[in-house]
């Protein structure tokens, strides 16, 4: 019986040909079209970034400015945080994110509709909106609200507003 077992285990575990146009024959992308197109994820390419976002205590907020969004971020690690406000620009699932306020602290984020993901590695320049060993490379955020007046009302630790005002 064990030896049947084995056997049984052996052969499914063996190579066998798959059929033309299953799933797994699928690139990630025709996934991610499938997804989109069934609901289960929101299309980036349609979506409006505009927003709050939050994890834990790292906060981000995107608001309409003419062409463009204006960005504010507060990263939050206790004795040390980041924050600042800049520009951002969206091609689909691309984020252009600007920090004018620091020369050099520019980078391409990404969009995934209802997150908002900073590369692994920003500009060193970028360290400027930061105290300590705090950094704002590889900030994750989901969206909690998109109500552009919860979003202008995002505050820094100083009481300043990141994206409402001018």
């Amino acid at each position: 019986m064990r030896i049947l077992l084995g056997l049984l285990l052996l052969a499914a575990c063996s190579e066998q040909p798959q059929a033309a146009n299953t799933v797994t024959d699928a690139p990630s992308s025709d996934l991610e079209a499938a997804a989109i197109q069934a609901g289960v994820i929101p299309d980036p390419n349609h979506s409006d970034v505009a927003g709050l976002y939050e994890r834990e205590t790292d906060r981000l907020c995107v608001v309409p400015r003419g062409d463009s969004y204006r960005i504010g971020l507060v990263v939050d690690y206790g004795e040390q945080h980041c924050g600042g406000s800049g520009v951002v620009t969206q091609d689909g699932e691309r984020l252009g994110v600007t920090f004018p306020a620091v020369s050099g602290c520019s980078f391409d984020a990404r969009f995934e509709g209802d997150r908002i993901v900073f590369p692994g590695q920003v500009p060193d320049a970028c360290a400027a909106l930061c105290d300590g060993r705090a950094s704002i490379a590889g900030l994750r955020v989901d969206r909690l609200s998109d109500s552009v007046s919860e979003a202008s009302s995002l505050r820094d630790a100083n009481g300043r507003m990141l994206c409402g005002g001018n």
